[in-house]
C-alpha cells in the first residue's frame, strides 16, 4: 500500500495533521512523521536522517508520497532521498500540495487502492474544493469534470436521488467515506449536487466531492456504471441514510426547557446595555440572477460588446459610490466621523485603480460579463485578507464583501433591504454587514443578536457608536426562533434570555432603568451651557449633514451648527442643486436651530468624495488633489450658485460661512472676491441679506496653521479641521488600517498645531473653534479646554459626555493639563497623563 510522509517544522503541526488524516481513514493508511529537531530550547526544524527514516519505516513499492510544509523541509527531503537506495529513489515522490489539506486528500485516495498518480493528482487538486466555496476563479481549478455521466461498456447506467439529511452535509469525514465507499466497486461511480445546479463529478475524488459543496437538505444523484452498479449504489444509500454514522441530534445548550427552545445562550459582548423586546430575525433579500441556474451566483456568459459592458460595470460602482457617500454622510452625524470612515474606506476600495484595471482586463480580454469578473475581483481580495496574519485586517473581509455586494445588487437590479420594524424589536440575524448596521434606527433597533463576528469587528464598532447591545458569536440556534419571541439581551455580558422568567426580566429592568437615570442625567447636563466648575464658558457646537440631522443636534443640547457639510445637497443627483433648492434647506435648518448660530461649510468635495455630474472624478492621490476650495474656485458658477443661497438664507438668522482647504491666503482672497460679487449682485437686485456676516476658513492642512497670523487678518474666524489635519501632519491615511493609528489629533505633533492656530487667531482678535471629532473623545475635553478654543463641534450625540467632562473641570486644571500635554513625544503618553490628572481631580 502506498505511504505517506509528513515533513514539518513543527512536530505538534504534523502529529495534528496524521492525527486528522487517520480520522479519514481509520489508520488504513501507513502514514509517518519527521518532524521538529531534538532541542528544547528551540524544537522548530527538519532533519534529514528523521526524514529518512520515515520514508523507510512506510516505504512500498506502491510508492510513498512525502508532504512537506515549506523552506527547509523541502531540502531535508531532498537529502533523505539520497540515503536511499537508487532502485526505491524512483519510488519516492516529494509533492508540492498543500500540507493539511493535501494530506486528507492523499490518505483518502490511497485507502481507496488508487495508484500513485492518482493519489499525487488528488493531493495537488486538494484546494479545489476550498477555492470553489469560496468561489474563486475556475481558472485557478486544476480537475475536470464531466458534464455528463460516463458511459462505458461494462453495463448500464443506474442513477438513485437522495437527500443528505447529517448536520453539516459531506464535510470532510462523511466526504471521505463516500469517496471510500464507491472506491469498493469496479463500476464507474460519478455524483452531482442537484441543490447547487452543479456537474456529475468522479465519486472516487476526495476533492471533487467536497467542491460539490453538499449540505444538510441537498439533494444528490448518485450514478453508478458498470457490473455491481446497483450494489454500490444500494451500499451509497446506506451510507447516506445512516448519516454516516453520525449523531445528527444538535450540540446539548444549557438550560433548555425542551429540545427546541433554549432559556439561556451565550455569545461574544459587542455592545454594551440591557434591552428587552420581541425578536425580528432579519433576512436580507438576496440578489437574484435571470441568467444562471444558481440564483446564488452571478451568471457566467460571453459579451461580445465589451466596451458597453466595462461602461456598465463603469456605472454601477458610480451608483455604488453614491449610495455609500449618502451612508457616509448620514453616518457622520449619527455616530461621529471616527466610526463613519469605516465608509471612507469603501469608496476608497471601490476607486482602488488595481481592482478597476484587473476588472477592465479581464473584461476585455476574456468577454466575460461584468458580474462574473467583478465577483472574481472580489473574491481574490478577500482571499488576500484571509491569508493575513493579522486578525483586525482579515476582519476586513466584511468590509470587502458588504462592497462587493453592493455593486453585485446594483447590477442585478435588486432592491436595498431595508430593516424595517413595525415596532420596537431586538434583531436577529446569521450576519450584519457594516452597511446594515449603520442604517439601523435605535429608536426601533433596541438590540442585536447574530451568530457571526467579533467584538472588534466594523458591526460590533457601530453598534457601540449607536448606542444598540449587542451580542456576537452566538448559537445558531438563535436563528430558530420565531418572529415575536420575547428576548432580553445584556450586552455587557453576552447572555440573551429566550422568554426570560418574571424574575429575570424584573433584575434586567432594574439594571436598565438605572442606565437610562444616568443617561437622563447626562441629558440634563448637554441642555445647560458648556461651562467649567469656574465658570469658564466654551461653546458646543453640533456638526450637521441635513434637516433630519440638526433636529438632533437640538435634541442633544446642541447650542448651534458648527459645520453644516453641505454636499449631501449634490449626493445621488444627476445635476446640481439649484439656488431655490438650497435656500429651501437652509432656510429650513435655520428655523430648527431657532436664532443658534449656523456655520455653513461651502462645497467640499473631491479627496473621498466623488461626485461625477460635476466633472469630479477619480484621483490617484485624491487626498492631496482637486478638492476642496480648489474645485470651487475653478468652478465659479457652482459656487456662486450656493453662495447666493446662503446669503439669502442670512436674512433675520445667524449665519456663518465658511471656506474649506485653505492652504493659501490667495485661495481665502480668491472665495472673499466671489463672494463680494455675489453680494453686489443681491444688492443691486434689491435681496436682502446679513450684511454683517462672519467669514471663515477651514485650518485643515499645516501650510495653514505656518501661516495662520496672514490668514487671521483675512477672516472673522477659524474652525480647526482635526481629521483632515491629522492625517496631513502625520502623513498618515487615517482610512488606511496599517497606518490609521498615526494619525491621531491627540499626538502632541498635532496638538502644538492647534496650539499655534489658537494663539494666531487671537492675537489678531478672531475667535477659534473646532470641528473635528477628536472632541467626540472625553478624554480629549481638557486637552482641549486647555488650548483655549472658543468653540468645539462634534457629533450631536457626543455632546452629553464632552459637556459633562468639561463640567467637572476649572480652567487651571485645563491648562496645567496641557502644558504637561504639549511636551510629551506620543499621543499614548498624552493619553495616559490626562488619565492620571482626571483621576487626581
Amino acid at each position: 500500500m502506498i505511504g505517506i510522509v509528513i515533513v514539518s517544522h513543527s512536530r505538534r503541526l504534523a502529529e495534528g495533521v496524521r492525527e486528522l488524516a487517520l480520522q479519514m481513514v481509520k489508520d488504513h493508511v501507513p502514514i509517518a512523521v519527521a518532524a521538529g529537531i531534538d532541542d528544547p530550547a528551540n524544537p522548530l526544524g527538519t532533519d534529514a536522517m528523521q526524514v529518512y527514516e520515515a520514508i523507510a519505516s512506510v516505504y512500498s513499492d506502491d510508492g510513498v508520497l512525502v508532504l512537506m510544509d515549506l523552506g527547509s523541509a523541502l531540502m531535508s527531503a531532498e537529502m533523505a532521498l539520497e540515503f536511499l537506495p537508487s532502485e526505491q529513489q524512483q519510488h519516492i515522490h516529494l509533492c508540492a500540495a498543500p500540507l493539511v489539506e493535501g494530506a486528507i486528500a492523499a490518505v483518502v485516495a490511497a485507502a481507496s487502492s488508487s495508484d500513485i498518480q492518482r493519489v499525487i493528482t488528488e493531493a495537488q487538486g486538494a484546494l479545489v474544493a476550498k477555492a470553489t466555496q469560496l468561489g474563486l476563479d475556475e481558472s485557478h481549478l486544476s480537475l475536470v469534470i464531466s458534464e455528463e455521466p460516463m458511459i462505458n461498456d461494462k453495463g448500464q447506467t443506474s442513477q438513485i436521488s437522495l437527500t443528505v439529511s447529517n448536520r453539516f452535509g459531506l464535510h470532510a469525514r462523511p466526504a471521505a467515506q463516500f469517496v471510500s465507499c464507491a472506491a469498493r466497486f469496479q463500476s464507474q461511480i460519478q455524483v452531482r449536487n442537484i441543490t447547487k445546479g452543479s456537474e456529475f463529478v468522479r465519486a472516487d475524488s476526495i476533492n471533487q466531492v467536497a467542491m460539490l459543496g453538499v449540505r444538510q437538505g441537498d439533494e444528490i444523484v448518485i450514478s453508478a456504471t458498470g457490473s455491481d452498479a446497483e450494489e454500490a449504489l444500494a451500499a451509497l444509500q446506506t451510507l447516506i441514510t445512516t448519516n454516516f454514522g453520525e449523531d445528527n441530534t444538535p450540540p446539548h445548550l444549557p438550560i433548555a426547557p425542551s429540545p427546541h427552545l433554549p432559556t439561556s445562550l451565550q455569545g461574544i459582548p459587542a455592545s454594551p446595555g440591557i434591552a428587552i423586546a420581541p425578536c425580528f430575525r432579519y433576512r436580507k433579500t438576496p440578489i437574484t440572477w435571470e441568467q444562471t441556474t444558481s440564483r446564488e451566483q452571478p451568471p457566467h456568459y460571453h459579451v461580445e460588446d465589451i466596451r458597453e459592458e466595462w461602461q456598465r460595470l463603469q456605472t454601477a460602482l458610480h451608483t455604488a459610490q453614491q449610495e455609500i457617500q449618502t451612508l457616509l454622510s448620514h453616518s457622520s452625524i449619527q455616530i461621529g466621523d471616527t466610526e463613519a470612515a469605516i465608509f471612507d474606506a469603501h469608496l476608497l476600495f471601490l476607486a482602488d485603480p488595481t481592482l478597476l484595471e484587473a476588472a477592465q482586463q479581464r473584461i476585455f480580454t476574456q468577454h466575460l460579463n461584468a458580474e462574473a469578473v467583478w465577483q472574481g475581483v472580489i473574491n481574490e481580495v478577500a482571499s488576500n485578507y484571509r491569508r493575513l496574519d493579522d486578525p483586525y485586517l482579515q476582519e476586513r473581509i466584511a468590509d470587502v464583501v458588504d462592497v462587493g455586494q453592493r455593486v453585485l445588487r446594483v447590477l442585478s437590479g435588486t432592491p436595498m433591504t431595508i430593516v424595517d420594524v413595525s415596532q420596537p424589536a431586538i434583531l436577529v440575524a446569521a450576519d450584519l454587514t457594516p452597511s446594515d448596521t449603520a442604517s439601523l434606527d435605535p429608536t426601533r433597533i433596541l438590540g442585536i443578536c447574530i451568530t457571526a463576528g467579533s467584538a472588534t469587528s466594523h458591526t460590533a464598532i457601530l453598534a457601540r457608536s449607536l448606542g444598540i447591545p449587542a451580542i456576537v458569536g452566538l448559537p445558531p440556534e438563535i436563528l430558530q426562533l420565531a418572529d415575536g419571541t420575547q428576548l432580553a439581551i445584556d450586552g455587557e455580558t453576552g447572555r440573551v434570555w429566550v422568554e426570560p422568567e418574571p424574575e429575570t426580566l424584573v433584575a434586567l429592568r432594574t439594571q436598565r432603568d438605572a442606565q437610562q437615570v444616568n443617561r437622563q442625567q447626562t441629558r440634563t447636563i448637554a441642555h445647560q451651557p458648556g461651562m467649567t466648575r469656574d465658570r469658564h464658558q466654551i461653546n458646543v457646537f453640533a456638526n450637521v449633514s441635513g434637516i433630519n440631522d440638526t433636529q438632533q443636534a437640538v435634541n442633544f443640547g446642541a447650542e448651534g451648527v458648527g459645520l453644516l457639510r453641505t454636499e449631501f445637497l449634490y449626493l445621488n443627483r444627476t445635476t446640481a442643486p439649484t439656488e431655490e433648492q438650497q435656500l429651501e434647506v437652509y432656510q429650513a435648518i435655520a428655523q430648527i436651530l431657532d436664532h443658534r448660530p449656523l456655520i455653513i461649510r461651502t462645497l467640499d468635495v473631491g479627496g473621498d468624495k466623488s461626485i461625477a455630474y460635476l466633472g469630479v472624478g477619480l484621483e490617484s492621490n485624491p487626498f492631496l488633489g482637486w478638492r476642496g476650495i480648489r474645485f470651487c474656485l475653478d468652478r465659479p458658477h457652482v459656487l456662486k450658485t450656493q453662495l447666493r443661497a446662503i446669503l439669502r438664507a442670512s436674512f433675520r438668522h445667524q449665519i456663518k460661512i465658511m471656506f474649506p482647504m485653505i492652504t493659501t491666503v490667495a485661495e481665502i482672497q480668491a472665495a472673499k472676491a466671489i463672494l463680494a460679487e455675489v453680494q453686489g449682485e443681491l444688492r443691486q437686485a434689491g435681496v436682502p441679506f446679513d450684511e454683517a456676516m462672519q467669514i471663515g476658513i477651514m485650518v485643515e492642512v499645516p501650510s495653514a496653521v505656518t501661516i495662520a497670523d496672514q490668514l487671521a487678518r483675512e477672516v472673522d474666524f477659524f474652525s480647526i479641521g482635526t481629521n483632515d489635519l491629522s492625517q496631513y501632519v502625520m502623513a498618515a491615511d487615517r482610512t488606511n488600517p496599517k497606518v490609521a493609528k498615526l494619525a491621531d489629533a491627540l499626538h502632541p505633533a498635532v496638538l502644538r498645531m492647534i496650539h499655534q492656530t489658537v494663539e494666531a487667531g487671537h492675537a489678531a482678535g478672531i475667535w477659534v473653534g473646532l470641528c473635528g471629532e477628536i472632541a467626540a473623545d472625553p478624554l480629549a475635553a481638557p486637552i482641549l479646554l486647555g488650548l483655549g478654543l472658543d468653540e468645539v463641534s462634534l457629533s450631536p450625540p457626543a455632546i452629553p459626555a464632552f459637556k459633562g467632562a468639561i463640567a467637572q473641570l476649572t480652567m487651571p486644571q485645563a491648562q496645567a493639563i496641557v502644558t504637561t500635554a504639549l511636551q510629551q513625544d506620543s499621543a499614548a503618553k498624552v493619553r495616559e497623563i490626562v488619565n492620571d490628572d482626571l483621576h487626581l481631580i
